[in-house]
């Protein structure tokens, strides 16, 4: 299981007083509004920054970084992840799983012989599908549905799916 999740990258800077553009890479950008921190990935390891102000900019976050008050001090960091530990992530709701979770589970079917690796995670605006990569190298696209995925279990990195007809064609 992932520690860290990523939420955002830093697009650019935003004026000359410390602000930056945050590309948001969550589901739910409002969500910078409650968080107080984030670690920011500085390419030598993680540095906890403290969030001073978020605004919103079209599809963009705008984040202002305590004691970070100039454009000078903020240029290094373009193109670099914000993170936020588990304990800081946000609340899953019952049958919801974070991707990075899921990423490299052991897939099997209903008679518990293992069909392939999850890779992928397509995420459609429907539902979410499933890439598994079968033992012959193919891919099956598995739709994240209540009929298809019988069971999760994030700890063993195990999963049970029911293949609709169809599927494996």
């Amino acid at each position: 299981m992932e520690d860290m999740f990523q939420v955002g990258v830093i697009s650019s800077t935003h004026g000359i007083a410390g602000e930056v553009k945050v590309y948001p890479t969550t589901d739910d950008p409002k969500r910078f509004k409650k968080l107080k921190n984030v670690l920011l990935d500085t390419g030598k390891g993680m540095q906890e920054l403290e969030i001073a102000g978020v605004k919103f900019f079209k599809q963009m976050v705008i984040l202002k970084f305590r004691g970070y008050d100039k454009i000078e001090d903020v240029q290094p960091y373009k193109g670099r992840s914000l993170y936020v530990t588990r304990a800081n992530a946000v609340r899953l709701e019952k049958n919801e799983y974070f991707i990075a979770d899921l990423i490299g589970m052991k897939v099997y079917e209903e008679d518990d012989s293992c069909l392939g690796e999850l890779t992928d995670v397509l995420q459609t605006g429907a539902n979410d599908v499933y890439v598994v990569k079968m033992a012959n190298g193919k891919d099956v696209l598995i739709p994240a549905i209540r009929q298809c995925i019988l069971s999760v279990d994030v700890e063993a990195g195990r999963m049970k799916v029911h293949l609709l007809e169809g599927l494996l064609e």
